[in-house]
């Protein structure tokens, strides 16, 4: 990479996702109502989690975890665009911009390991039920949990040590409502190609690995519970939590392999991709989680009856 003499940028200027005035106010209400709406839900469901005594199995733990990474993942970009909406010049600092940028990975890379986690606890429960409390005791849930955090830490510095030795001398404009590896290396005043080949390689290529991977163990065991499809609730119940999770890894790896596994292009398609990616979806995983499962929804009815309709009364 060359070390010529450059001046060095301090901030970023955002497009936005539009430029018209009605089109950002009408968003604005789009946006906030769902935010709104849909982040009170996600709480809601770790608090069912935390205080229902039945709701003590490793797969609703490692809900509960879901829900809080989706809450955080989502509100990286969500609060600054809505603020952003209504403000001219859409700035950010450098600074912001990695800070940003590194949440974004770190949340996201962590969500990334996570379904892997909750997809080999699925298989522990169907393929080995008389050993599924033993293998998923709560000790080895809190360090898988732990090392998907990790990982998706290790990952996010990954991002950033190679997005902060490129030099930034202008222009600063980003094509996004947010700062991300995509758009930022394209205005870097170097050749960025080998730092693009190896984002690709750990954003891109891991997100379709685990896609597939993912994709694989999920048929095996909804093929495996088919077998015993005669023997009652239990497992449609099992098949049920099964499709609910596949839903949630296309939700989460589909936009990501198409922004991360391709070369950092721009098409039109981009912004669309990304508000579902970073903002809509996330908030949506436990949502669609929970529509399937009875005894989260009986609980939650029970957890809103008794701490917030009775004290109306």
């Amino acid at each position: 990479m060359e070390t010529a003499n450059y001046t060095k940028v301090t901030e970023f200027v955002l497009t936005g996702l539009s430029q018209t005035r009605e089109v950002q106010l009408v968003l604005f209400v789009i946006f906030l109502s769902f935010y709104l709406f849909i982040l009170p839900g996600n709480i809601l469901i770790i608090c069912t989690i935390r205080l229902d005594p039945h709701l003590t199995s490793p797969m609703y733990f490692l809900l509960a975890n879901l829900a809080f990474l989706d809450i955080w993942y989502s509100s990286i970009t969500a609060p600054k665009m809505l603020i952003d909406f209504f403000v001219e010049r859409k700035i950010i600092s450098f600074g912001g911009c990695i800070a940003q940028l590194f949440f974004l990975h770190f949340v996201g890379a962590s969500e990334m390991f996570l379904l892997t986690v909750m997809a080999f606890d699925r298989y522990a429960a169907i393929c080995r039920p008389l050993h599924y409390a033993t293998i998923m005791n709560r000790h080895l849930c809190c360090i898988l949990v732990a090392l998907s955090w990790m990982g998706g830490f290790i990952h996010s510095i990954i991002q950033v040590a190679l997005i902060v030795r490129l030099p930034f001398c202008g222009p600063n404009e980003l094509d996004s409502y947010f700062c991300d590896i995509t758009q930022v290396v394209r205005i870097a005043c170097a050749n960025t190609f080998p730092e693009e080949l190896v984002m690709i390689c750990s954003s891109g290529l891991i997100s379709v690995v685990c896609f597939i991977a993912l994709l694989m163990s999920y048929a095996f065991l909804l093929a495996t519970l088919k077998k015993h499809s005669g023997l009652g609730e239990n497992t449609n119940r099992a098949m049920s939590t099964c499709y609910s999770h596949i839903t949630i890894v296309v939700l989460m790896f589909g936009p990501s392999i198409y922004i991360y596994a391709r070369p950092f292009d721009s098409f039109s398609l981009d912004k669309v991709v990304s508000v579902f990616h970073t903002v809509i979806f996330p908030l949506l995983n436990p949502i669609i989680y929970t529509l399937r499962n009875k005894e989260v929804k009986a609980a939650m009815r029970k957890l809103v009856t008794k701490y917030i309709l009775c004290k109306e009364k």
